[in-house]
Parts: structure tokens; sequence; C-alpha cells
């Protein structure tokens, strides 16, 4: 069943969740007991990051250089596999310009299709380390509209128009690159015209940057559902991390409360945890259709909450 099938279906919230592929060495069996908790909770669908490949460079024996690849992570594909084997929910793998050529997304899209997977959630993708621009492949994409298009375009070529719901980002606080916010959201709205079928938004610390994001957003003419996605704070390396990382601010309450019990892991823990959970019960009291979850391999925190609000 697609996203976009689901959404329209209207009914009860419920919560997604976004899941990384595992390092190398993780089986698939340790894969799917750490996903097997969240099963309890029914949802809908999980999402499934991409991660762009990395190349060192290694001196061989006559002194010059060679390019390798390095993989640290199980592929998405394989991780999609695993998990509609087992659960018998719909995945949503992350589809990615960056490091990508558009001979390799056709790829992926018609490794998709045979895998019977209608849904991707479309995205730039992140630098490469010490990049101070996003610089496409050659013969790839540039931005996530782009993308959106290049999908809409592979499914008219191959007679399959509507295969694939399309998700993309949204970002409450901005993308880090936009010059302002309503750059950023007309940005977005490029990708809803290119084909997005719905939006997920960025993590965020304060419900009404979510809020205001909606309203600007519906005032610019975007009309197709906005997904809110959370993550509960672990501990006080990530009030630092996060930040630094994805480009949000975290409210001084929630920093001073990490800071007061900086040494008290179990704390933290809980100062978190609850710290979503207000926030999810407060976005399901406003009427959000779902709430997407961003598990960052960190499991039980994210059960604690869907035991709590769903």
């Amino acid at each position: 069943m697609k996203v976009s099938e689901i959404l329209s279906a209207g009914g009860k919230p419920f919560p997604t969740l976004e899941i990384v592929p595992p390092l190398d060495g993780m089986t698939k069996a340790e894969l799917l007991e750490d996903i097997r908790p969240f099963m309890d909770f029914h949802p809908k669908y999980i999402n499934i990051t991409c991660h762009r490949d990395e190349y060192t460079y290694v001196q061989e024996p006559d002194g010059s250089y060679s390019r390798r690849l390095v993989r640290r992570r199980i592929s998405e594909s394989a991780v999609c596999g695993a998990i509609q084997s087992e659960f018998k929910v719909e995945v949503v793998p992350h589809l990615i310009c960056a490091g990508a050529s558009a001979q390799q997304i056709e790829g992926q899209l018609n490794d998709f299709r045979f895998m019977d997977i209608h849904n991707v959630l479309a995205l730039r993708g992140d630098s490469l380390r010490g990049e101070k621009r996003f610089t496409p492949e050659k013969d790839g994409y540039a931005h996530a509209d782009e993308l959106v298009s290049a999908i809409r375009a592979f499914e008219r070529r191959n007679g399959i128009e509507g295969f694939f719901s399309i998700g993309v980002g949204g970002y409450p606080e901005k993308h880090f690159e936009a010059a302002n916010i309503e750059t950023d959201i007309l940005n977005l709205k490029r990708k809803v015209d290119a084909g997005a079928d719905y939006i997920v938004s960025q993590m965020f610390f304060d419900n009404r940057v979510f809020y205001d994001f909606v309203e600007r957003c519906r005032k610019a003419g975007i009309r197709v559902p906005i997904i809110p996605g959370l993550k509960p704070i672990s501990g006080p390396r990530q009030i630092a991390l996060l930040p630094e990382t994805f480009s949000i601010d975290i409210p001084l309450d929630l920093t001073k409360e990490i800071e007061n019990h900086r040494d008290d892991k179990a704390a933290c823990y809980r100062i978190g945890q609850e710290w979503c959970c207000s926030q999810c019960r407060d976005l399901l009291r406003h009427g959000v259709p779902s709430v997407h979850f961003y598990t960052m391999g960190r499991p039980d925190n994210v059960i604690g909450i869907l035991r709590e609000c769903f």
C-alpha cells in the first residue's frame, strides 16, 4: 500500500519509524530483533535511510594511490527486503541525489519496482566531508525537486504512472543553506509541484515552530499532508551534536534540564523521553495524521513514547 493511500484513508493517527541500516557485521536476526518491539504499535510503514558511498585513498606498493570504496553499512535494499519478509509492513527507502548519477538512480528505482516497493522518500542528501557546497554527480541531480521529477519521468517511460508514492523532507527551522524560511518554503513547493505526495519534517523540539511552518506552507499553496518528525534526546552530548549536525534549535528549558543532570545518564534519558512524549501528545491533540520518529538505532526511548502516546 502506498503512503499516499494510507494518509488519504484517514482514521486514527499512527506512528511511523525511521531506522538506519546497521553497520557491517550485524546479522539479519539481530536487526529484526531490534525492530520487533516496534511492531506491537502497528506502524503503517518504516523508513530506511540511505548513505552515500564514501571513498578513501590507499597507497600502493609502488607509491601511487588508488581510490577505494569504503562500505560501512548493510545496503538499504537488503534491509528493506528483510523487513518486508519478516513483518509484512510497508517500507520507504530513502533515495538521494548525493553520490548517484541519473543512471544509478534509475537502477535503484528498477530494484524497488522489482521488490514491489511503492514508496520512496526523495532527498538531496548531504555534502561530502570537507565540501563547502553540495556538488552533484556528473549526470546527476542537484536538488530534490529534480529527483522527484525524474521519478515521475521514470514512471511515464515505463508505463507505470502513479507506481510510487513520493515523500520529501521539510525543514521547520529552514534548511541551513537557504537564505531565509520564505525561500526554503518556495523550494519545498517546487518539490510538491514536481509530484511529491507528502512531506516529512526534520526533527524539532518546539511544537510552535512546527505549527508556524505548516501555516507558512499552507499560505504558500502547499496542500499535501505534512508529517511531524520527532526524536527524543538521550543525553548531554546530543545537546551539542544535534544542532551542529541538523541546524536545529533546542529550547533553553530542555537544555538546562539536561545540563543539570549531565552526570546521571538515566535521568537525561528520562528527561528527553518525557519532553518528546509531551510534544507527541500535543501534536496528536492538534490533529496531525501521523508522527514520525527518528530512532537513530536507539529503540528503547521511542518504544516508551509509543507506549505512552499510542
